[in-house]
């Protein structure tokens, strides 16, 4: 049998992959996926399911809803891409990440069955995450769509309930130029006859999500018109940062006091998210109460081993990495810092081709420090290309040949009562968290 190492060699190397080469790897199209799931004999209809789209805040909310099923007692299976250094971060159950030796023999077993249908690298994974939890028979499965919605592999499952967190620009070549495009493509989750939340409503897409739940015959629920933010509070001193905030139910007057170390402000739309979320599964019989809620809201790292979302990587000065990555996510990051009492900020940033970078550059404080670095994948954009748009706006910048060169140049810069700020791309964090 081939070693763990030898697999992802093979399945990084030989297979066409999104998050190394770009929209080169992306199938518009699932009948890769259907004959692999059929290979398989459709894993997918052996287990209960949350499906979870949006262009940000889907894998706060997946990693959030697995933790709360898990203090339940659910045998909860987590599927979400991409990860951040290890492959099996994709695949966990109960926390716990996909053994190696699964990952091996599933590789073995079907690489001739499959290298006929000439899968994309994000296929092989959908079916070996399907198949792993069938197998080890999970109460649930929390699956995170890769990109949009209605061609993502993982849309042959049948869930208990269709979540699509928010609608922003990303991934425009491949998903459409207009907000209404983009949430069309997201709609792609809504099934007939299952429930469907909407986290984030905005005008332009408010009428595509209600028109395709009507078509469906799905009841659709807007989680801002469920639940109210009451007050809430961030603490930001410590190496485990915490956000406390009480949630009102508008229907039943229930507060909920909820302590999450997840504590960026954007959290509180995912946490309404998550809440509408669960009230639409007690409609079908799932047994969550709100003791359940509160502790899986206070034990999200714990149960799941989330990183990189406003994650405080030490103290004197302040050292945050997040995996914001496009204009709606980076917006949520620039309020965040205007929360922040700081005395110079520095941001150490690093882009993939296919973003926006002079649009998010513009919206960052214009008199921060920024050390530019490439992210080590083959997608990674070149410092010399961020050089031209950087002098272009008469930044204040250094380039650096690894990202770890560039936080280390900015933590010499640094004041104790600084702060530096690390992301641009998940994939930035990834090689520091």
């Amino acid at each position: 049998m081939k070693s763990y190492a030898h697999t992802l060699e093979y399945l990084y190397k030989q297979l066409p992959m999104f998050h190394r080469i770009g929209k080169a790897a992306y199938k518009a199209d699932l009948s890769n996926t259907i004959s692999i799931l059929n290979v398989l004999n459709n894993p997918q209809e052996s287990f209960k399911s949350v499906h979870i789209a949006g262009t940000n805040g889907k894998g706060s909310t997946s990693h959030l809803i697995a933790s709360i099923f898990k203090e339940a007692g659910y045998k909860t299976g987590l599927y979400t891409s991409p990860h951040l250094k290890d492959f099996r971060e994709r695949i966990k159950i109960n926390g716990e990440m996909i053994p190696e030796n699964y990952v091996v023999s599933f590789v073995e077993n079907y690489k001739i069955d499959f290298e006929k249908i000439a899968p994309s690298f994000f296929e092989w994974t959908v079916g070996l995450a399907f198949d792993y939890f069938r197998n080890e028979k999970v109460d649930i499965a929390i699956i995170e769509t890769g990109l949009g919605g209605r061609l993502d592999s993982t849309n042959l499952i049948h869930p208990l309930v269709s979540v699509i967190t928010n609608i922003g620009f990303d991934h425009t070549d491949l998903l459409g130029d207009t907000l209404e495009k983009i949430a069309f493509e997201k709609a792609g989750i809504i099934k007939e006859n299952t429930p469907v939340v909407i986290g984030e409503t905005i005008e332009q897409t408010k009428d595509v999500f209600a028109e395709k739940s009507k078509k469906e015959k799905s009841n659709i629920f807007f989680a801002e018109d469920e639940f109210e933010i009451d007050n809430f509070n961030q603490d930001f001193n410590s190496k485990t940062p915490l956000i406390k905030t009480k949630v009102l139910n508008k229907t039943t007057k229930e507060v909920l006091e909820i302590k999450c170390p997840l504590a960026g402000i954007y959290q509180l739309k995912n946490f309404r998210t998550v809440l509408q979320t669960f009230e639409v599964l007690k409609k079908v019989n799932i047994d969550i109460d709100k003791k359940h809620i509160e502790k899986g809201f206070e034990n999200v790292i714990t149960n799941t081993d989330l990183k990189g979302r406003w994650q405080i990587l030490s103290t004197l000065p302040l050292v945050v990495a997040d995996t914001a990555h496009n204009e709606h996510g980076i917006e949520q990051i620039i309020l965040q810092l205007s929360k922040i009492k700081y005395k110079k900020l520095h941001l150490v940033l690093g882009f993939v081709k296919d973003k926006e970078v002079e649009k998010i550059l513009n919206m960052f404080p214009q008199n921060a420090s920024f050390y530019f670095a490439k992210p080590n994948i083959p997608r990674g954009m070149d410092v010399n290309e961020i050089k031209e748009i950087a002098a272009r706006l008469n930044l204040n910048f250094n380039l650096f040949n690894s990202v770890s060169d560039a936080l280390k140049s900015a933590k010499a810069n640094a004041k104790a009562n600084d702060l530096i700020y690390i992301g641009g791309s998940t994939f930035i964090v990834a090689e520091v968290v």
